[in-house]
């Protein structure tokens, strides 16, 4: 597995060859799980790009690693390691709020969205704040204060960010104001 993501790429070709070869083997994937939580290791942000791959195909191999995860996620240093770390947040937001879905506890849910706001405080890249944003909207459904907070802080930030980051909170202001 080491090699294998020694070897990768960003590319899209690249990353799926690793997630599947990870999802067909649970030491693998266990390895690639570790190296991407090894924060001081040169390798955890190729092994974080391979992870959200597997986590959008199959949540479920991850669920074993959640209360690591949400250790993790707030020491996320790197921008290339952050946008899939909170994609993986979004995905499992977006599970636990589904019948069948993955089952987060109310500590993992209130540790994600410490994690999430602080992201969004943070000078971060659009991708990795539009996935916490996301997120925190789900999360929201079931904490009204989570609402509430997000309206203030991307409501503030607005004009200080990109075209991109602007449209994206704009569809979320609309759905937080109906």
């Amino acid at each position: 597995m080491y090699q294998k993501i020694e070897a990768s790429t960003c590319h899209v070709a690249s990353r799926k060859i690793v997630s599947n070869f990870a999802m067909k083997n649970e030491n693998h994937l266990d390895e690639m799980i570790r190296l991407a939580f090894d924060i001081e290791h040169d390798l955890h942000i190729k092994a974080f790009w391979s992870l959200d791959l597997v986590c959008e195909k199959k949540l479920k191999q991850f669920a074993a690693y959640i209360e690591d995860f949400c250790i993790i996620l707030p020491k996320i240093k790197d921008a290339s390691a952050l946008r899939p770390a909170t994609k993986i947040a979004f995905f499992l937001t977006k599970s636990n709020h589904r019948k069948n879905g993955i089952s987060l506890t109310q500590e993992q849910e209130l540790n994600l969205i410490e994690a999430l706001l602080d992201r969004l405080i943070q000078d971060e890249k659009v991708a990795s704040k539009v996935y916490a944003m996301k997120a925190l909207f789900v999360l929201g459904k079931k904490y009204d204060w989570v609402h509430d907070e997000l309206k203030m802080i991307i409501s503030q930030d607005y004009s200080n960010h990109s075209a991109a980051y602007q449209a994206a909170t704009r569809n979320l202001l609309k759905k937080l104001n109906k």
